[in-house]
């Protein structure tokens, strides 16, 4: 078990690892070709993979610290320091949207009358879509392997760049037909309101796991179809059931009826073996079980 929890958390650190790498890159090349075009398009489109490396980072040092084992200070682990990252790249990513629309705004209030080279603006933005496509599609392979928040909302900031930045080349292609440039700041703002969303549902998301909501209703249907099949002889009732997340772990406690003339020895047995049945369902779990008897 502690060596598949170690594989994981390497091919999480990775993942972290190339997410940082591209976006790095990403960024540095909208920059330029922002500058050199003078579209607020691309330079929002900078602006948002600079806030998805800013994201990237913070996954990294996230994904490190929750891999850490439990100790004095975090006796339940550190899986909520996930949580907290998507929540703050959430934010990012809000606050990203509203700086694309004020540039926006006043780009088209006092519109530019320097004819734009989108050229090497178009060729970066296709660069983009491919590398996030291949990037972004990793990062939710090993989220889901993981159970990853924190790579999760990486994936999800990746993917938003995909539909950003096909919508800013085509803002620079009509810009390219038509000579006109106000299609430039449009785009923009059409990019923000997508990345926004983004931002809202990463927040809304951690919000839940920080403020211990329950696992969703199939998983919760899941533990309970669970019990239902040991109950019998040894078990007479699910009496109390509670759920919450932090990181990748599934924190479950479960309140059980059970025959009062059980021994502490079969009692102890029956427990672990529907721990490890939660586990095999859900992975990722911490189940704690407390048993009464039947009066």
């Amino acid at each position: 078990m502690e060596e598949i929890k170690e594989i994981k958390n390497k091919e999480k650190k990775f993942a972290a690892k190339l997410s940082v790498l591209s976006n790095s890159t990403l960024t540095l090349l909208k920059l330029i070709a922002g500058v050199i075009s003078g579209s607020i398009g691309i330079i929002s489109e900078a602006i948002h993979s600079g806030s998805d490396l800013l994201a990237s980072i913070i996954t990294f040092f996230s994904v490190s610290e929750a891999a850490k084992p439990a100790d004095n200070d975090h006796q339940f682990g550190h899986g909520k320091y996930e949580d907290f990252a998507g929540f703050v790249e959430g934010l990012l990513i809000i606050f990203a949207s509203f700086y694309i629309i004020y540039e926006a705004i006043k780009k088209i209030n006092h519109p530019s009358l320097v004819t734009m080279d989108v050229g090497l603006g178009l060729v970066v933005m296709f660069i983009s879509v491919v590398a996030n496509f291949f990037i972004s599609k990793y990062l939710f392979i090993i989220a889901a392997k993981t159970d990853s928040p924190a790579l999760f909302a990486d994936g999800e900031h990746l993917r938003t760049d995909i539909f950003s930045s096909l919508a800013v080349f085509g803002g620079l292609f009509f810009v390219r037909i038509t000579g006109n440039p106000i299609y430039d700041p449009i785009i923009a703002i059409v990019v923000a309101v997508i990345i926004f969303s983004a931002g809202y549902k990463l927040c809304e998301e951690a919000r839940k796991n920080l403020l211990d909501a329950s696992l969703s209703e199939n998983e919760t249907s899941q533990i309970k179809e669970i019990i239902g099949e040991y109950v019998g002889d040894e078990i007479v009732s699910l009496k109390y059931l509670r759920t919450r997340k932090a990181g990748m772990r599934k924190n479950i406690e479960l309140t059980l009826i059970v025959n009062g003339e059980l021994q502490i020895s079969t009692a102890h047995e029956l427990c672990d073996r529907i721990e490890l049945h939660i586990e095999e369902h859900l992975q990722n779990t911490d189940v704690t079980i407390h048993l009464e008897p039947n009066c």
